[in-house]
């Protein structure tokens, strides 16, 4: 395939009336030309919606790793740089700065809010926390061994059947009622595992000290709030709320483009979060430390058997699909984990592991070479760990984190005129046409 009408990096500049920047392909039997979409940062796209019509060929792209499902304006990432901003903002000035219920209005409706906006927008949650009482039954009925996630996609797509409405006013209240009603849910799915009783929701509590409140508060005493855990939460959250077309952020997507409600879409989100290879890296870090510290054998000779690609030794928590340098919101976890583990006077062993594994792959050439950095999941396992979260728990969290963004990216999708239901071609590679014996 060949560029035609001026250089790639001329796209953004095109003055008025220029041709447009086209990309020619030649294939058997004739030529094609298709144009290319300019991004505002990052790789623009060529538009190949005409690829078929124009050639009769399909494009084979596994794991859709070259190609841009459609165009949004929600979030940013460039890997080889390190960067990550939500609407324009640096993740890091929001995690700094912000909160999750405002950077959530932010993902959502594109702008940061005002502060009556805000205040409204925390005000309309905290009416909408309390669950349906017949929910609790649906609770009761579930084995005390179901994993979280499991109960909490379960339970998102339960909701559906107590408000039906997907008029553009009752999608608006859906996406407050789930902010609202998913860590509730959550933190009975917590309950349940424990089999302690639930806690209703205190709603002259923030987000994220209700949250809180209701995973470790019993009803015997009042639960006194840590700011410092609420403040690393509400951080780890934020950090969590969106990053662009990922496989559970596609699923959301693509199954709202049926037309399917909100919940039933976020109740696929979760499903495909629940994936080990997704949402699950963060648990499997901290079962990593955990075998290092248990095995005795230390971080050297335990880096030397992933060298070797000895069976059953897997380094958890370095690389990413996107990222080919330090993951932005790697070094705000690393910086969360000190504050929290200092401020509850704990000395972890787990965070020395980590932090001299780290120091291991930044120095190391096999690492550097194959650009193995820390990711996100590399450090918050620590920090739900001491917080008093169990393992199962830890997906969940991260769900809670990406609920604004799956609403958002629905809510862009829904808006968009050009969406269309999502479905993928294929190379079919199976027999040929065969006739059926005695046909």
């Amino acid at each position: 395939m060949t560029i035609t009408g001026g250089a790639v990096s001329d796209a953004l500049n095109n003055a008025e009336g220029q041709k447009p920047l086209q990309a020619t392909l030649n294939f058997p039997g004739g030529t094609a030309e298709f144009p290319i979409r300019a991004a505002v940062d990052g790789a623009s796209s060529i538009d190949l919606s005409t690829l078929t019509r124009q050639t009769g060929l399909t494009a084979l792209d596994y794991g859709f790793v070259n190609t841009a499902s459609t165009q949004s304006e929600i979030t940013y990432i460039d890997g080889n740089q390190g960067i990550l901003r939500y609407r324009g903002y640096p993740i890091e000035q929001l995690a700094e700065h912000s909160t999750y219920l405002e950077v959530a209005w932010l993902l959502i409706y594109g702008t940061l809010p005002t502060a009556d906006q805000l205040g409204e927008f925390d005000e309309k949650i905290r009416r909408h926390t309390l669950l349906h009482e017949d929910l609790k039954r649906f609770f009761s009925a579930l084995p005390h061994t179901a994993h979280p996630m499991s109960v909490l996609s379960s339970a998102v797509s339960a909701l559906s059947t107590y408000y039906e409405g997907s008029d553009p006013d009752d999608v608006e209240l859906t996406m407050i009622r789930l902010l609202a009603k998913l860590p509730v849910i959550a933190a009975y799915a917590h309950k349940k595992s424990l089999g302690q009783a639930f806690l209703y929701p205190d709603n002259s509590l923030s987000f994220v000290d209700n949250f809180l409140r209701l995973n470790f508060g019993n009803m015997a005493e009042p639960y006194e709030i840590d700011p410092t855990l609420s403040k690393a939460l509400d951080r780890l959250l934020i950090l969590h709320e969106d990053h662009e077309q990922n496989a559970s952020t596609s699923t959301v997507r693509l199954v709202g483009s049926t037309g399917a409600n909100l919940y039933s879409s976020i109740s696929a989100g979760i499903q495909a979060l629940s994936g080990p290879l997704h949402g699950g890296a963060n648990e499997a870090v901290l079962q990593m430390l955990a075998q290092i510290r248990d095995s005795g054998e230390g971080v050297g000779k335990f880096v030397e058997r992933v060298k070797r690609k000895e069976d059953g030794v897997k380094l958890m928590g370095f690389g990413h699909r996107v990222y080919k340098n330090y993951d932005p919101r790697a070094t705000i976890v690393k910086q969360s984990a000190d504050e929290v583990l200092a401020g509850l006077g704990v000395a972890d062993p787990l965070l020395d592991i980590a932090k001299e594994l780290e120091q291991f792959a930044l120095q190391d050439d096999y690492f550097k070479e194959r650009r193995l950095y820390p990711n996100v999941d590399f450090y918050t396992g620590v920090i739900y760990k001491a917080m008093g979260f169990p393992t199962r728990m830890f997906t969940v969290l991260f769900a809670i984190g990406r609920l604004p963004g799956w609403m958002a990216h629905w809510r862009e999708m829904n808006l968009d005129t050009q969406t269309k239901i999502g479905r993928p071609q294929q190379l079919y590679v199976g027999e040929p046409e065969r006739r059926y014996p005695g046909a």
